[in-house]
């Protein structure tokens, strides 16, 4: 079979493996370029139509909904959406983008996907005039409902800014670590951005192996900042895989004193350590603890500084996580506090008297982040919210996050 009927074969199959709920996109990727034995190039492309699909699925089902008229079958909409984002979007030629894609679905619907597809070639300039008429949540390919609540909350512009930012292609930013010793190869820092570079083209693969640089978007320092661990200290990661901010605690105290890394998820346990080992972090310790189970007895009163980085509605790093926006929904952010809480009640225990915790999303939704801070302390006169910090990528130009400082008297 040509590698081209794969590529499309394999955008399909990925697809409708997501649409079954059970999997991430960026997990399909490589399962189906090697299930249909991809080159790297034509892995390349699969990425892209998949990513892509999903990044722009309102738009695409815009532009069927003016070729054809009617109910399509799922599989039918999907090769659809694959060829459109290829003619109208991806601009690939467009005889290549009609024929694989044609040939990619079974013989019941190839006649379909050809005229479609043949006429959505011949009005392309017609077919993209028409966005302009769409509503800013359905020209931008977000859910009605989280646009109206970005409006509710930073305005009207600003939630359009924000829907623009994920819909661009995530940047590659890597973070020089000093724990390798030696000079950084790399130049151009970002601005106030230290340590941060921007990683133009191929992503530098025997710098990643060596532990010289870590592939890590600039707004993860920010709660390792605000935690500003310190040599001789014993601190808790407690949701540390795959391992990025771990190493960040690791080279603030410069491998002196104790990290102990904890995740959940018992298959995440050997990323984490093969990360921290090839970062040169040689001050930790990883272990396997679910924080909405109590933490073990011999944890109580041991740890000088704690982050929680805890589960989330991801709506801060939705340029990178594409199909996340498709997953979450309205009571995900009554239903995600309840588990934050958890997590930051069963780790109180663990905390020396004076000692400070950071909790922290990627999430830019106040249900999950302020609100549940001040709840929080509300209830735990004990513990004072010392700071506190919101980024936001229409303003800071990185992914987004929250950080807030809890210290314990």
């Amino acid at each position: 079979m040509p590698a081209q009927h794969n590529i499309r074969r394999a955008a399909h199959a990925a697809l409708h493996s997501w649409s079954k709920g059970h999997d991430y996109a960026e997990t399909l990727v490589e399962r189906h370029a090697q299930r249909y034995q991809l080159s790297s190039p034509d892995r390349g492309l699969l990425h892209a139509i998949l990513f892509g699909v999903l990044r722009h699925r309102r738009v695409l089902d815009h532009f069927i909904a003016e070729l054809r008229k009617g109910k399509l079958d799922p599989d039918a909409r999907d090769l659809l959406r694959i060829g459109l984002f290829q003619i109208l979007i991806l601009n690939i030629a467009d005889h290549a983008a009609v024929n694989e894609t044609v040939e990619a679905g079974k013989s019941n619907i190839r006649g379909l996907l050809n005229a479609v597809l043949r006429r959505a070639a011949g009005q392309k300039n017609k077919l993209l005039e028409t966005i302009d008429d769409l509503s800013p949540a359905e020209k931008f390919s977000h859910p009605d409902w989280l646009f109206k609540r970005w409006k509710k909350h930073f305005g009207l512009e600003n939630a359009i800014e924000l829907m623009q930012w994920n819909q661009l292609p995530a940047e590659n930013f890597a973070r020089f670590n000093p724990l390798c010793h030696l000079p950084c190869p790399l130049v151009d820092e970002l601005p106030g951005q230290p340590g941060f570079f921007a990683i133009e083209g191929a992503v530098p693969m025997n710098l990643i192996r060596e532990g010289v640089i870590y592939m890590q978007d600039p707004a993860t320092r920010h709660c390792v900042e605000m935690l500003a661990p310190r040599p001789g200290e014993t601190v808790l990661d407690a949701c540390a895989a795959p391992g990025g901010k771990a190493a960040l605690i690791a080279a603030a105290m410069n491998n002196h004193g104790r990290l102990i890394a904890t995740d959940s998820n018992e298959k995440r346990l050997p990323r984490l350590q093969e990360n921290l080992e090839r970062l040169h972090v040689t001050c930790a310790e990883i272990s396997l603890h679910d924080w909405l189970t109590p933490a073990p007895a011999e944890w109580h009163g041991r740890f000088d500084a704690i982050l929680l980085d805890v589960p989330c509605s991801n709506t801060g790093v939705l340029r990178r996580r594409v199909d996340a926006r498709w997953r979450l929904q309205p009571r995900d952010l009554s239903d995600l506090p309840l588990v934050q809480e958890k997590i930051l009640e069963n780790a109180l225990p663990c905390l020396k008297d004076g000692g400070r915790i950071v909790y922290s999303t990627c999430s830019i939704e106040p249900e999950e982040n302020i609100d549940l801070v001040k709840r929080f302390v509300d209830a735990h006169p004990q513990f004072t919210l010392t700071s506190h910090r919101q980024i936001l990528p229409f303003q800071d130009n990185t992914d987004g996050a929250f950080c807030a400082l809890l210290q314990k008297s």
